[in-house]
């Protein structure tokens, strides 16, 4: 059994540990309120413009526009984002995990990655796949550009057909306690119900539209694009702070639980060494009287 200064010891570390995972879970509470409300915020003018597009596309030439152009895909790019640091639970697992599983599908000579936080990096890094890009260290001061940065060069690449398709793989905000792991195709952009689906659908009828459809879907397509990338930084970043004030809140919840197992240790401890201790007086106690005798 540990001796009394050593679960004294243990205790204390417990304890200093618990104040750090309960001040972790209070500032990512903080990060959380500022990063839902930003989050909220963009998800409106995404799923807008979204539906104005769906409605145009459809009545368009889709080769006047090479953002819109179909071909078969023989470079394929991943954007995988996730988090610079850990201790947010499986935030970053759940990811990565999923990013090798898709992976797996493609010859690996094909596929070439956008890595958006440190995590995902270092962990495509040392599998040795071919990195084009690596986006870290911005989401402490995340804005807009950032955005319009990784769209930029991902546009390029498609146009310049350095790149077929582009799939971007996060983390989508649910609520608090939940994130769902998300696959989506970003380019070639074939939109879908399924961004709206939380939107309210509205008969758009018949439009006149001027200067042109095709004019209005060529201003469109780079502000959908940069809106959405917008919104998935948005989303991942929710969801991290989520995910890592949950973390600390049960790590702090599982210190409370050590200390209390440990605290009754060390009063089982403390109570035999008394009771060794009154022994030993008795025992001596009773010696002393019998060799007076």
């Amino acid at each position: 059994m540990a001796s009394l200064k050593d679960i004294r010891h243990r205790i204390l570390a417990v304890k200093n540990i618990q104040k750090v995972t309960r001040a972790m879970k209070m500032i990512a509470a903080v990060k959380l309120r500022r990063a839902q409300s930003n989050m909220e915020k963009a998800r409106p003018y995404a799923y807008k413009i979204n539906d104005v597009l769906m409605h145009l596309l459809p009545t368009i030439d889709r080769s006047l526009n090479r953002l819109l152009e179909i071909r078969e895909p023989q470079n394929i790019g991943v954007v995988v984002v996730t988090a610079d640091r850990g201790l947010c639970g499986s935030f970053n697992s759940n990811i990565l995990r999923k990013a090798s599983e898709i992976l797996v599908e493609y010859q690996r000579e094909s596929i070439k990655l956008i890595c958006v936080g440190r995590k995902g990096r270092d962990f495509f890094r040392k599998l040795d796949y071919n990195i084009i890009g690596d986006y870290t260290n911005f989401w402490r001061n995340l804005n807009f550009g950032h955005a319009i940065s990784i769209v930029e060069q991902i546009t390029e690449l498609y146009i310049k057909h350095d790149l077929d398709r582009v799939d971007i793989i996060y983390n989508n905000f649910k609520n608090v306690f939940q994130q769902q792991v998300i696959t989506q195709q970003f380019l070639p952009l074939i939109l879908s119900e399924e961004l709206s689906e939380n939107t309210r659908k509205e008969d758009f009828g018949e439009y006149l539209f001027e200067p042109s459809e095709e004019v209005i879907v060529n201003s469109l397509v780079p502000r959908h694009l940069n809106i959405q990338m917008w919104r998935v930084l948005l989303e991942s970043n929710a969801a991290e702070q989520a995910a890592r004030m949950n973390a600390m809140a049960n790590a702090t919840d599982n210190a409370s639980e050590v200390i209390s197992t440990l605290t009754l240790n060390y009063n089982k401890a403390r109570q035999a060494a008394i009771t060794r201790e009154l022994l030993d007086i008795v025992g001596g106690a009773e010696a002393l009287r019998k060799a007076r005798r």
